[in-house]
This record gives structure tokens, C-alpha cells and sequence, in this order.
């Protein structure tokens, strides 16, 4: 087999999906924070939409992340230690309910592009939202991620896994 169908073989591989996916959310978010800090500094509507699309994307990001993180749950599981095992079911809560956090970003975002043509005073508060929001989401972004860093990589654990309750 030569390198090339190596890859295409990995790339069907939802775990390896999801390894190459799991940045899209945290660093299009930071991308995010700094356009929208950007825009605002130079008062630019133009930069402001720019920044809103980068923060919608990252936001929509974590659907397929979350998708191939939970198709590869099993095969992960497997593979891992006890430790290993009880980091991942925290990972995969933590990012259940860290979702909506970046959907929400998400959504200020959008509003934040659309609602000043019917609002225009509205435009700076909900930029400024939209960027409170994204810092809130790449911070939840890095709390998930904690976690997932714990399952398969034992130099990063420190003490034992968290309880599930």
C-alpha cells in the first residue's frame, strides 16, 4: 500500500477525523477574538462582518467535531487505560454541554450581522456580546480540551480523573 492510500485509509477513521478537527473550534475562536477586537479598535462595519463570519465558523465547527468524537468514543475507549476511560466519558460530557457555549457565540454572531440593518444602534453591543461570548466559548473550548488531552496522553495526567456523577 502505498502512502497516499495510507492516508485515505486514516481519513476514514473517525478518531483520526476527529484529532484533525478538534483545533478548528479553539483557534478559529481565538481568530475570532482578535478580528473582533480588530474591528472594533478601527470602528470598521466591514471588519466587523469579517470578524462575525470567522466566529460563526468556528462556532459551526464544533457540530463535526462532536459528531466524530462520539462515532469514535468506542474504539478510543477500548484502547485506553481505566484513567484513560474515565478522562474520556468526562471529555465527552464536558463537550456536551460545552456545546452550546460556542452555539451561542454563534448566534450573537449572526445576529450581530443582520440585526443593525433593521438596528444600527444595536451594532456595537452586539459585537461587544459576541466578543464576551467567544471568549467564554474558547475558554469552555480549553475545558473540554483538558480533558481530551488526559485520555490517550499519560504525561499530561496529574492527578486522577474527575468524578462523573
Amino acid at each position: 500500500m502505498n502512502e497516499w492510500q495510507e492516508v485515505l485509509r486514516t481519513l476514514r477513521q473517525p478518531e483520526y477525523i476527529h484529532v484533525l478537527l478538534n483545533p478548528m473550534p479553539v483557534y478559529g475562536m481565538a481568530c475570532g477574538i482578535l478580528a473582533l477586537i480588530v474591528a472594533l479598535v478601527l470602528k470598521s462595519r466591514q471588519a466587523q462582518i469579517v470578524a462575525l463570519i470567522v466566529v460563526v465558523f468556528a462556532s459551526a465547527s464544533v457540530w463535526p467535531v462532536i459528531v466524530y468524537g462520539h462515532r469514535a468514543y468506542d474504539r478510543v475507549y477500548s484502547m485506553t487505560d481505566k484513567d484513560g476511560q474515565e478522562w474520556l466519558d468526562d471529555h465527552e460530557d464536558r463537550a456536551h454541554d460545552g456545546q452550546w457555549v460556542f452555539y451561542a457565540a454563534g448566534l450573537l454572531a449572526l445576529s450581530g450581522m443582520f440585526v443593525p440593518a433593521k438596528f444600527p444602534r444595536a451594532t456595537v453591543p452586539l459585537v461587544v456580546a459576541t466578543l464576551i461570548a467567544s471568549m467564554a466559548a474558547i475558554a469552555t473550548g480549553g475545558w473540554i480540551s483538558h480533558a481530551g488531552g488526559q485520555v490517550r496522553h499519560t504525561e499530561f495526567r496529574n492527578g486522577s480523573p474527575p468524578s462523573i456523577e
